[in-house]
């Protein structure tokens, strides 16, 4: 009888302490795993902006059979195409010409082969710029009626940017990670829990498209093609949750 008490009592002993080591275990186990769930939530952001500077660009074209005579030609345009852009209230030093480029043009074979010099062809590119882009829009709807006139005038499509996008990019980027958060804060309360501690976050390509566009690209769109464009800004965002 003395025996089988002496062994009862270490049985006890190392049962109730197996019992508190699984319990210890158990909730450490708990609390490693709570601490490490996590969830990642993408935020976005996006605002409208309008253009405060155009751009216009065109090439001044003439042709002539020989290379001074193609010169000759351009420089006549001049004047009209001059006189038209102060009409619209440009003064001429705001006219940027760039370099005059004259080149042959040649005949060819049936077969391809280069032969002689046909004639010669002028060209000079133009770029004007203000802050009033409707001005620019409508110079750009007009400007090629000068042919009318004996003025050879290519223009580009007008380009339209906002000088203060630089700002707009940090207050979009905080919109969207902001975003983010409020956006894990909801699908952890509907899971009964709370949002913790952000533990990486990762900010995407800018967009910036026509208004109501809905183009995207890996690379980032940067839009000069309109007045009214967006800024989209996403944000990836990883969360602890308690």
């Amino acid at each position: 009888m003395a025996i089988t008490n002496r062994l009862i009592i270490p049985a006890l002993i190392l049962g109730l302490a197996a019992v508190i080591s699984t319990a210890v275990f158990s909730g450490t186990w708990r609390k490693v795993k709570s601490e490490n769930q996590t969830i990642t939530v993408t935020g976005s952001a996006k605002k409208v902006m309008v253009s405060d500077l155009g751009i216009l660009r065109g090439t001044l074209n003439a042709s002539g059979i020989t290379a001074s005579e193609a010169y000759r030609a351009l420089q006549a345009q001049k004047p009209i195409l001059i006189e038209y852009i102060r009409s619209k209230g440009f003064p001429a030093d705001k006219i940027n010409f760039q370099t005059i480029n004259n080149y042959p043009i040649y005949n060819y074979s049936q077969t391809g082969q280069q032969l002689d010099v046909r004639s010669y062809n002028a060209s000079q590119m133009i770029d004007i710029q203000s802050g009033d882009v409707e001005l620019i829009k409508s110079i750009s709807l007009e400007i090629s009626g000068l042919v009318e006139r004996g003025v050879n005038f290519q223009v580009n499509q007008p380009e339209y940017y906002y000088t203060k996008v630089g700002d707009i990019k940090i207050e979009i980027q905080a919109e969207a990670a902001k975003d983010a958060m409020i956006r894990g804060q909801r699908i952890a309360k509907a899971t009964g829990r709370e949002l913790g501690t952000l533990k990486s976050a990762r900010m995407g390509v800018l967009q910036i498209t026509p208004e109501n566009s809905n183009m995207t690209s890996d690379y980032g769109i940067n839009d000069v093609s309109s007045i009214r464009k967006e800024i989209t800004a996403v944000v990836n965002a990883n969360f602890e949750i308690d």
